[in-house]
């Protein structure tokens, strides 16, 4: 975690100052918060399923989840309001940093068939969304006690003001984008 502060302060600072221009380091942009969100369709029917999310996505991030609960009645779905559909953990200072590292170092290199993440999943503002088909790359989880396969959604919200300054910062960092 302090390793990253340090990386970024040490070294990503001056060269995106060199790189875009920057007149001081605090026109720099940083990563302010990484959400972490699972999906839970199964939970109106299976409440195991919730509690055994929120294990592993506790396990994850070091941070105990908030449960996502339905705004509206849906009849085609079965689903009425209040009711838990997903998970969601927002990570911020020494955690967030703690999570990118393992995200990038441990879990990113256990995809299988990885050929980069996509450089195109940026939405106009420097934030980034990154899925995963499968929670099982963490290290922190045992594949045994899992009882499915679960995806999440990763966004990472930067102060960034373009697409290409947010791409750079995260590539500092270690993001393995495709190569175009």
């Amino acid at each position: 975690m302090a390793r990253l502060k340090e990386v970024y302060k040490k070294e990503i600072i001056p060269e995106m100052i060199k790189k875009f221009g920057y007149k001081n380091g605090f026109q720099v942009p940083l990563i302010e918060r990484i959400v972490v969100n699972i999906g839970l369709s199964e939970a109106k029917d299976n409440p195991k399923a919730l509690d055994n999310a929120t294990q592993e996505l506790t396990a994850i991030t070091g941070q105990k989840p908030q449960i996502c609960r339905a705004k509206k009645s849906i009849a085609n779905f079965k689903l009425r309001q209040g009711m838990p559909i997903g998970l969601r953990v927002t990570l911020r200072g020494g955690r967030m940093y703690e999570f990118l590292d393992r995200l990038v170092n441990c879990a990113i290199p256990r995809i299988r068939d990885f050929r980069g993440l996509n450089p195109n999943s940026f939405d106009g503002q420097g934030n980034y969304n990154l899925g995963l088909t499968e929670q099982q790359i963490f290290p922190e989880i045992d594949i045994s006690k899992s009882d499915k396969v679960r995806g999440m959604s990763i966004t990472f919200v930067t102060t960034a003001k373009t697409n290409e300054e947010a791409k750079e910062l995260l590539s500092y960092f270690g993001m393995p984008f495709q190569k175009k």
